[in-house]
């Protein structure tokens, strides 16, 4: 598990390294001064497409009838799960390394740790760290599955909803180009709100078959033989 966790940090590290050097090289080369702006920006829609993908693939996990799939089989859904909960996590990393490193963006690495610290709307900008905290929570409750007794695990990766969401309002209402990107954002939230009624609505028919069966065999446990 530890090797595992300093494997993820050390990718994540290399990965916002070769995102600064890549912007550093786009300003030499374009004289631009939006280079890191631009590689920031690439970064966090490739995270938060990356994240959506992961949200859709935790909900066909948590599904009532996921043993119906034969492909792929559960072991590859799960590896398929982890590792683009990992991509994700790599290009956050880009996303807030290169802002913070960027004064055209006016983050900071205030704005880029603390709630409310970024000169440039402080309020998306924050959203975007509470999802980055909850996703923090969540990845490191995967790691309690069955090591923790209970369900106490599960609660806290629960958590993923709300990262997503809060993702959904960050890029909305943080991005200068919001307006280019709205039907991205449409289509992927109709996507993952479709995903968590097709998720839902099974468990709240199995809940009910449950109820019916257990009801049924308590009525025939009472009936004279």
């Amino acid at each position: 598990m530890l090797f595992r966790s300093l494997t993820v940090v050390g990718v994540g590290a290399c990965a916002a390294l070769t995102g600064v050097l890549l912007g550093l090289a786009w300003m030499v080369v374009s004289g631009s001064s939006t280079g890191l702006w631009l590689t920031a920006r690439a970064a966090g829609l490739t995270s938060y497409l990356l994240l959506t993908l992961v949200t859709i693939s935790g909900l066909v996990l948590s599904h009532p009838a996921r043993h119906r799939l034969r492909w792929p089989n559960a072991a590859q859904r799960v590896r398929l799960h982890v590792s683009l909960t990992i991509f994700t996590l790599v290009f956050v990393v880009v996303h807030i390394v290169v802002l913070a490193l960027d004064p055209w963006a006016q983050v900071g690495w205030v704005g880029a740790v603390l709630p409310f610290g970024s000169a440039y709307r402080p309020l998306p900008v924050t959203l975007g760290l509470l999802s980055l905290w909850a996703g923090i929570i969540t990845g490191l409750s995967a790691g309690l599955a069955g090591r923790v007794t209970g369900r106490f695990w599960l609660m806290l990766h629960r958590f993923s909803a709300a990262v997503w969401v809060l993702a959904w309002l960050h890029g909305v209402f943080a991005g200068r180009d919001t307006a280019s990107w709205m039907w991205m954002y449409a289509v992927t939230g109709i996507a993952v709100v479709t995903a968590a009624a097709w998720r839902y609505a099974s468990a709240g028919r199995g809940d009910r078959l449950r109820e019916v069966a257990e009801s049924r065999t308590a009525k025939y446990a009472k009936e004279p033989v």
